[in-house]
């Protein structure tokens, strides 16, 4: 059986999850979710940048279908700018809780978001349990 190689970072990505709770948020894994939150900043950006490039360089279309195949490609395009370019503001309010050291806190409970909570969704605001009963709320007031 293949033993699989883990490289530094996953390494890194198991000791923040395998930190005791009186851990949580220490200077190490305020550090590693920095980073994160960086390196999807700037994926954000050149995903952007790829669909609004693409966009403005439209296929020689003659056919019918084809064009409109195109129209419907280019509307998909503009969801995922505009789905992009909400979570950029999102991703610098998490920086700044970086900075000033509430990251990873519930802004409504002050509980512990958590760590696996944090990896899935870094710019998470509330802890699971908040979120919860917040979507909740909505689907009430949707009905």
């Amino acid at each position: 059986m293949e033993s699989k190689k883990i490289g530094p970072k996953e390494q890194l990505e198991q000791r923040i999850i395998d930190a005791p709770e009186e851990e949580y948020m220490n200077e190490e894994q305020l550090a590693f979710f920095k980073q994160k939150l960086i390196e999807l900043h700037d994926i954000t950006r050149e995903h952007i940048r790829e669909a609004k490039e693409q966009m403005l360089s439209p296929p020689d279309i003659t056919d019918l279908s084809d064009k409109a195949t195109w129209e419907e490609q280019c509307g998909m395009l503009i969801r995922i700018v505009e789905r992009e370019q909400r979570l950029l503001p999102k991703i610098q309010q998490a920086l700044e809780r970086i900075r000033i050291e509430t990251y990873g806190y519930c802004l409504e409970s002050g509980e512990p978001i958590g760590v696996r909570r944090l990896l899935a969704r870094p710019t998470a605001d509330f802890c699971a349990d908040v979120k919860t009963m917040m979507e909740n709320k909505e689907h009430m007031y949707q009905k």
